[in-house]
């Protein structure tokens, strides 16, 4: 049975596509309800389920639900070495070598049994190899000297956010950073290349527009039928790459904007892919009020506004980064926002359906089985 997995303010609820007279998507179980829940993650080897929480005070935990069981179990976080002093590093660096959010979190590949990636605030990369118990940090990205020239966006410290695997071989990963750019290791993280080359950052000076270690993607998928195609939607807008991250291509003029967080990508068809618009930089609500979503079907030389079933007065509804996901089939989307709206569409974006509005606000949801 396919299900929806959505991580809220307030906990993780989960949603069944039901048949019957009365077909549609309902909400079928919650758990941790009151907590944050800041990242989801069904395993799609295995079933399992990932949920990070955000627990203030007590921190951040990692906790997993087996197939057929009824507790969720506590895993390990990423946790990070003592801070070196300014000496040792070379560099005087601000960050705080602590774990402040689980901000990614993805399977390792089909290939890899119980190995798993997390990304993280402030800009680390983990991985583990036994299903979350214990994690690593990816010393071979973290101690980059690129990394002095990041920063946070919306955070106040870099936040590393998307985790592509290469389905072709899962030693291949790239990451995007913001605002650290676009990384790929092809040696399962040992070594990494730098790889923003063709994004530009209006809000640097414009000798450094094109600095590739500041760059802002919000967010990045790639397509898993052509995994050399990636798309992101960066704080400048919408970039597309056809050569596995070497270099990007902005696309531009995409009406009513081409500022957002969210995008998803056609598991099949790389030319395919889905944004949610919103007014750039402090305002970040849909354009005029109305919510839409844009698909391009073409690699980004034509865009769509899908409106069908999406509120079109006085909406003030934003979608997160991870707030949206496809299906294999490419077929049925999710989208959810900050102010507790969560549509449906099972055709591609014509026409969308509210699967309710009365949730906390969405942070991340994922389908799953």
């Amino acid at each position: 049975m396919r299900k929806l997995h959505v991580a809220t303010r307030k906990g993780l609820f989960v949603l069944d596509r039901r048949g019957g007279t009365r077909p549609g998507w309902r909400i079928s179980k919650v758990h941790f309800l009151g907590d944050p829940v800041s990242i989801v993650l069904p395993d799609p080897r295995d079933d399992a389920v990932y949920a990070g929480l955000d627990l203030g005070h007590f921190g951040c935990k990692l906790r997993r639900l087996d197939p057929g069981a009824r507790k969720w179990k506590e895993m390990g976080v990423p946790t990070y070495p003592e801070k070196p002093s300014a000496q040792e590093i070379g560099w005087d660096d601000p960050t705080p070598w602590s774990l402040m959010k689980l901000w990614a979190l993805e399977s390792g590949g089909p290939d890899a049994d119980g190995r798993l990636w997390a990304g993280t605030i402030p800009g680390g990369l983990f991985r583990s190899d036994d299903r979350g118990k214990s994690w690593e940090l990816v010393r071979g990205l973290w101690n980059r000297p690129e990394r002095e020239q990041a920063f946070g966006g919306g955070a106040d410290h870099p936040a590393l956010h998307s985790v592509c695997i290469d389905p072709r071989n899962s030693e291949t990963l790239r990451v995007a950073i913001s605002c650290g750019g676009v990384w790929t290791s092809r040696d399962l993280g040992t070594t990494w290349a730098l790889t923003a080359r063709g994004m530009r950052a209006a809000y640097l000076p414009p000798e450094q527009a094109y600095a590739e270690a500041s760059q802002d993607p919000h967010m990045m998928v790639q397509c898993a039928a052509a995994p050399d195609t990636l798309w992101v939607q960066h704080h400048n807008g919408i970039f597309r790459s056809s050569d596995g991250a070497r270099t990007w291509t902005e696309i531009e003029d995409v009406q009513p904007s081409s500022f957002g967080f969210a995008v998803a990508v056609h598991p099949k068809d790389p030319d395919t892919a889905w944004f949610v618009p919103a007014v750039k930089d402090e305002c970040r609500v849909p354009v005029k009020g109305h919510m839409c979503v844009t698909r391009t079907r073409d690699g980004g030389r034509t865009f769509e506004q899908l409106r069908n079933g999406l509120p079109q007065r006085q909406c003030y509804d934003l979608v997160y980064r991870h707030a949206i996901d496809v299906t294999p089939d490419g077929d049925t989307l999710a989208i959810a926002s900050t102010t507790g709206g969560l549509w449906i569409t099972e055709d591609g974006g014509d026409t969308w359906k509210a699967a309710s509005v009365h949730l906390p606000p969405v942070y991340a949801l994922r389908f799953g089985a």
